[in-house]
């Protein structure tokens, strides 16, 4: 192998040849968040609430071994419910390509999937960080790593709330991330629109921080920046309410031993158990915000390449 075998879907494609906005999006989300038929559901809405603010979606996926940038309404319908698809980051994406393998991409493995395709702008739901306990066992996310070295601006609604999120603010200043709440002065906290946490930068509105990811370039920064769109009111869970439930959960998991990969799933599934469902309905709700967001920035930063990607 001696080129990366990009496959762009039709509407992709068609969109790359008139230079139009694209925003990519994770596909953990759809494999490894939600319960079939929910996971497929939110992929359609979330695509279409891409579209509906101007730009293209771009659902990124290793299949077979071939790195899809996009996926046609069968592909995705068929990774909806798809079973032991891997779950790609920065250590194991090259390898699943070259074994012809399938999987699904992480923050990480997005962010550099989009690089890849010249695409800037990502949304998703929350990244990875800095695992309660990290300071025994050491379990902390790429996507870290990834956002101080890829330059895509990411949309998310926070760091994931099952995490240790003071830490794992740290570890962002530490690395040279900007981490930008947009609209308010405090961080949000993925379920939660607000935490105890002030912003380290806020920006009001999809051209300022358009101009923020030119400027970097323009510095010739390394790596991206990370925008925290806050969860809609209506749509949250009060901190005060999940942060309980958050450590229940964690406890469980430390009683089964379980670690690694399989800690997020399984602690996003005791606490949809424990919320009675609605840590579902605020993810959904959250990840569609974030992709209207994202791809008003992505018709902000206009329709040249600027992430420096040659595809």
């Amino acid at each position: 192998m001696t080129t990366l075998p990009l496959h762009y879907s039709p509407e992709v494609a068609a969109a790359r040849a008139e230079a139009r906005p694209i925003v990519a999006l994770e596909s953990t989300i759809i494999t490894h968040g939600m319960p079939y038929p929910q996971n497929l559901e939110t992929a359609w809405q979330v695509e279409d609430a891409v579209r509906d603010a101007g730009a293209i979606p771009a659902t990124i996926a290793v299949l077979d071994g071939q790195l899809h940038i996009g996926l046609d309404e069968a592909r995705l319908e068929a990774l909806a419910r798809a079973q032991n698809v891997a779950k790609l980051s920065r250590a194991d994406l090259a390898v699943c390509i070259a074994t012809g393998g399938t999987g699904a991409t992480t923050v990480a493995a997005t962010m550099i999937s989009a690089h890849a395709a010249g695409i800037a702008t990502f949304a998703t739901g929350g990244i990875g960080g800095v695992h309660r306990g990290a300071e025994t066992s050491f379990d902390i996310s790429a996507d870290l790593q990834e956002l101080a070295q890829t330059p895509v601006t990411v949309v998310c609604a926070g760091a994931k709330a099952i995490l240790d999120l003071p830490k794992t603010l740290e570890v962002l200043e530490t690395l040279g991330v900007p981490v930008i709440a947009y609209g308010q002065d405090s961080l949000p906290a993925f379920w939660s629109a607000t935490s105890e946490m002030p912003a380290p930068l806020r920006l009001d509105d999809p051209q300022s921080i358009a101009r923020a990811h030119l400027a970097r370039a323009a510095l010739g920064l390394p790596g991206g920046q990370l925008v925290a769109n806050p969860i809609p009111a209506e749509a949250e869970i009060p901190a005060a309410e999940i942060i309980p439930i958050i450590e229940e959960a964690t406890r469980e998991a430390t009683a089964k031993g379980i670690t690694g990969k399989a800690v997020t799933p399984f602690l996003l599934d005791r606490i949809y158990t424990l919320t009675q469902g609605r840590s579902l309905d605020a993810n959904i709700a959250l990840v569609v915000n974030n992709a209207r967001l994202a791809a008003k920035i992505a018709t902000c930063l206009g329709d040249a390449d600027q992430t420096g990607a040659k595809p």
